[in-house]
């Protein structure tokens, strides 16, 4: 019994240790489940109008630090009580942030500050602020990372540089919350971890990881070494030996009538390909002086549907067999070939050693953004001097949010309205209603519409609908682009319909209003131009 309450004393006292450990291990951790008031300082700076919010992440009891506008600026920093040296050990730096909106333009990134005596003030805290390490998402345009940039003193010059990580993962594209970790190891290794699992794994030292390199080029190219003119680069010329064959006829053309082509039969002479369009009438505010003699809309002639062809035949074009084009003499390797020159390599006059990256220790952790985007929260920013530390806060902070979040958008993405529709195909199909709107699309509009609404009736087609109208779009760019007649927009006579006496005024207003949308959604009839 006595071995076993010893034994008991033992365990109890080896957690404890354990516990004391990652207490130890815990630089700085913000759970922000207090409001920022008083420990987190905002910009003052005029440019930084942006406020922030302590406010539950959505659907969670869990709070966070809350961008609220659009389209500002947006700083504020919290001073460590002791600044934290990257040189010893280990050094982990990882946070939360979920953009509740989406994100479409926007950062979502920290930056790890220097101590105070670098020049910088908390309530002037900017994107000039003098920074160890900035870290974490960022997305506009053409721009799709998770930043990773150190700021590193050069030794000969003084300067400091930004080294960014190159080949960096990009950013999830959802609207949950993620985890973004970077562990930085005694060996110069970086690992990038974004929801625990590694993107990129990376060498401080090493010029295939960071642009630009922390360690310059041992020699460069001279720049006072020129090209000798006598230099011959190309490595074939014609043979000057090389004659043109009597037999070659360059004149011959590349394409000829197929003289064996046989009229098909049942082919319309007489029937244009194209006919004015019958239900087109002359907009009531056409004015012949003003726009010219109105003319009506072209439409495919329907005869012409079911013939193989109308109009005058012509005979098809085929491949010349005598075609040879313009004679030109073959290559031969060139005897006064020296390859392609380049200058001599000299000793860089910039080059030093470095065993080690010379980190700047961290005294502050801040949020700078410019964001078109609200909704951006921060949450669990954490600086530890042991991976085990963070991995169990992602454990036991995160993970516990995202399953949630994870499951109520698998749900949301598999309900189904009253139409059968998954939220997926209504999504498609908004999408696909805005490019019937397009211009230059106006001529089918018609049946694009009629293919989306037997799409949004058999849900079960929508990848047939879609790519009917991807071959409508590149018909009519085809036509465009290729000297195609671009087809005038047509006004389609009003259809009026029965209505009882007693209807409401509300229905007669929305009659008007959908007459209002049938006639913006066609076109205007083509207009002939006016000779001046």
């Amino acid at each position: 019994m006595g071995r076993f309450a010893l034994l008991l004393l033992l365990a109890f006292a080896s957690f404890q240790a354990l516990c004391f450990a990652a207490d130890d291990d815990t630089v700085f951790y913000d759970s922000f489940d207090e409001p920022f008031d008083g420990r987190w300082i905002v910009s003052d700076k005029d440019d930084y109008k942006g406020v922030w919010k302590h406010s539950k992440s959505e659907g969670h009891d869990d709070y966070g630090l809350l961008v609220i506008e659009k389209a500002r600026k947006y700083a504020i920093v919290k001073e460590l009580n002791e600044p934290v040296s990257l040189k010893d050990g280990s050094t982990v730096l990882q946070f939360e942030t979920r953009f509740q909106n989406g994100l479409e333009c926007g950062g979502a990134y920290l930056k790890y500050l220097r101590p105070q005596e670098a020049g910088w003030k908390a309530k002037e805290f900017d994107n000039e602020s003098p920074y160890s390490i900035m870290f974490g998402p960022d997305k506009c345009g053409a721009t799709n990372k998770v930043h990773f940039i150190l700021k590193h003193k050069n030794p000969k010059s003084g300067e400091y540089v930004e080294h960014h990580l190159k080949y960096p993962p990009s950013v999830p594209s959802d609207k949950l919350t993620h985890v973004y970790t970077a562990i930085l190891k005694p060996d110069n290794e970086v690992r990038i971890l974004i929801d625990g699992e590694e993107k990129k794994k990376a060498n401080f030292l090493s010029a295939d990881d960071f642009e630009p390199p922390l360690i310059p080029a041992k020699t460069i190219p001279d720049p006072d070494d020129k090209k000798p003119e006598d230099w011959d680069e190309r490595a074939k010329i014609p043979d000057p030996n090389a004659v043109k064959p009597d037999d070659w006829d360059e004149d011959a053309p590349m394409e000829i009538e197929d003289e064996e082509a046989v009229k098909p039969e049942g082919w319309l002479d007489d029937e244009p390909e194209e006919i004015d369009d019958p239900e087109a009438t002359k907009p009531e505010d056409w004015d012949d002086e003003e726009d010219g003699e109105w003319e009506a809309p072209k439409i495919d002639n329907p005869k012409c549907e079911t013939a193989p062809g109308c109009g005058e035949w012509k005979r098809p074009m085929k491949m010349n067999p005598a075609y040879k084009g313009k004679w030109s003499a073959p290559l031969i390797d060139n005897p006064n070939y020296k390859g392609i020159w380049k200058p001599q390599e000299i000793p860089n006059p910039d080059y030093f050693e470095l065993d080690k990256p010379d980190f700047e220790p961290i005294a502050a952790v801040g949020i700078e953004i410019w964001t078109m985007q609200d909704g951006i929260l921060f949450d669990n920013i954490l600086i530890a001097k042991n991976d085990k530390v963070a991995e169990s806060y992602r454990e036991t902070t995160w993970k516990p949010k995202f399953e949630v979040e994870k499951e109520k958008q698998k749900a949301e993405d598999e309900s189904t309205d009253s139409d059968g529709l998954s939220a997926v195909q209504k999504k498609v199909f908004d999408v696909l209603y805005k490019v019937a709107d397009i211009p230059f699309l106006s001529e089918y509009k018609l049946q694009i519409l009629d293919l989306i609404e037997k799409a949004e009736k058999q849900p079960n087609i929508t990848i047939g609908v879609i790519v009917s109208i991807l071959v409508i779009m590149l018909t009519v760019l085809f036509r465009l682009l290729f000297g195609g007649k671009k087809q005038p927009k047509v006004e389609k006579k009003p259809e009026v319909a029965e209505t009882s006496n007693n209807q409401s005024t509300s229905g007669e207003k929305a009659e008007e209003e959908e007459k209002e949308e049938e006639k913006e959604g066609t076109a205007a009839p083509r207009r002939r131009r006016r000779d001046t």
